[in-house]
């Protein structure tokens, strides 16, 4: 019975041995085989290394101090520092203990070659750049720029001169910008100048009446003296002074009260009367009627010295003077925009300046006198002129007048037949307009103009 029990003793320690040695041999057969059977984790590129940490990716290093890896479809080695572009396999290798990457495979069994696809389109080469060799071609890269910069920027030296020497040149020609004041100073010298000529003081004249529409610029004109100098030369013997000086005036009254009250008690308005009332050229009398417009309009105080200096009789006696045509239509459009502006004024909101001003235009008893010194038949003559242009001012004076002159239009033979005729000629050429297309046209308005007077005077 002992001897049984040995021998099965026995044989239980023989297969106690064959199984040891083929699980050696099991055990060194798979350590045999490929790598894919190995004990292995397969891993994607978050995962922690050895010691417990995450591995350094693109995001968290320093870009100059990452090597790229570079992963292919077969597993290789990630060497310490290198960077393992994302979504790349990764695993610990038992064996080893090295960590590795490749690509990772597509679901239908087929390699991804999207990266390797990037790899030859830039031409990167295997071996991966280092930083040294990146920072060397990115400063070759800024030198050739700065090399391209400093190539256009000879390119425009050569083509332009620096402000610094424009400067010098400017310099040796004696140019110097000058302000308006300067300008005038000089030209205010100039004129003043018992050495100048006359051309000299004509060409002065009319350089300042350029500067001194602008009203800074006649108020420094005004402080300079220009102002009475210039009135002192209505007085001149010469036509042409006269001339160019009421021209200078008319230019610095414009729209400018301030210049309108220095020239009216400088005595202006006084001298501009007489030269319209005595024997001068047509050309020294249009400068004197525009400077007289310049400082009437806007200024009662200006227009109640002009009817007590009978300024009214003076521009009444142009009708009556040979030669001076011209100027009848410029004093009916005076005339109108006067009694216009005061009408305009009475029928605006009042305020406390607004008020004080209309009590000023109460003192103009411009109308009372334009219809005592029978200026309605005056005006209306004027419509038989052949200008439409002319014609036009005419009939809004008319109109304006109608209030105060409609008994005296009634009764006027003349104007009934002369309106008659102007609407039949309009007539005409307002239809000629609507063939043309054109419905709103000039003529058109210039007829009911017409057709209006002819109506108020039924």
């Amino acid at each position: 019975m002992s001897h049984w029990a040995h021998l099965l003793s026995a044989a239980a320690k023989v297969n106690l041995l064959v199984l040891v040695v083929s699980a050696v041999f099991s055990w060194s057969s798979l350590s045999d085989r490929v790598p894919e059977f190995a004990l292995t984790k397969i891993e994607e590129s978050d995962i922690k290394d050895d010691s417990g940490k995450e591995p350094i990716t693109e995001d968290d290093a320093d870009p100059e101090d990452l090597e790229v890896f570079y992963p292919t479809h077969q597993w290789q080695t990630i060497r310490p520092g290198q960077a393992v572009p994302a979504g790349s396999h990764v695993r610990l290798n038992l064996q080893t203990g090295d960590r590795e990457a490749k690509l990772p495979d597509s679901e239908n069994g087929k390699r991804d070659t999207r990266e390797e696809r990037r790899r030859k389109r830039v031409d990167v080469d295997s071996n991966s750049f280092t930083s040294q060799e990146l920072k060397k071609a990115l400063a070759k890269l800024k030198e050739s720029e700065k090399a391209e910069r400093k190539a256009h920027e000879e390119e425009v030296r050569k083509k332009f001169r620096p402000i610094e020497q424009l400067k010098e040149e400017f310099e040796k020609l004696n140019v110097k910008m000058e302000t308006d004041y300067e300008i005038m100073v000089k030209l205010i010298s100039k004129f003043n100048s018992s050495a100048s000529t006359l051309n000299e003081k004509v060409a002065a004249l009319y350089d300042l009446e350029y500067y001194v529409h602008q009203v800074d610029n006649a108020k420094d004109f005004l402080s300079m003296g220009g102002l009475r100098l210039v009135i002192d030369g209505l007085n001149s013997t010469e036509a042409t002074l006269k001339e160019h000086a009421a021209f200078v005036l008319g230019a610095a009254l414009s729209g400018n009260p301030k210049v309108q009250i220095e020239a009216i008690e400088g005595g202006a308005l006084q001298k501009l009367l007489v030269i319209l009332a005595t024997e001068q050229p047509l050309a020294v009398k249009k400068k004197a009627l525009f400077a007289l417009s310049s400082m009437l309009r806007h200024f009662p105080y200006a227009q109640q010295q002009f009817l007590k200096l009978g300024g009214l009789q003076v521009l009444r006696s142009l009708f009556r003077q040979k030669g001076m045509e011209t100027l009848h239509v410029r004093v009916v459009t005076l005339l109108y925009d006067l009694i216009v502006e005061k009408m305009l004024l009475e029928d605006s909101q009042h305020g406390e300046q607004t008020e004080e001003k209309i009590q000023q235009y109460r003192q103009v008893k411009l109308v009372p006198a334009v219809v005592e010194q029978d200026w309605c038949v005056v005006v209306s003559n004027l419509l038989a002129m052949p200008e439409h242009d002319t014609r036009e001012k005419v009939l809004k004076m008319v109109s304006v007048l109608m209030a105060f002159c409609k008994d005296r239009y009634r009764g006027d033979q003349a104007l009934s037949t002369t309106l008659s005729l102007l609407r039949s000629e309009y007539e005409e050429l307002a239809a000629e307009e609507q063939r043309e297309g054109d419905k709103d046209g000039y003529f058109k308005e210039l007829l009911g103009s017409v057709n209006t007077i002819i109506q108020e005077l039924r």
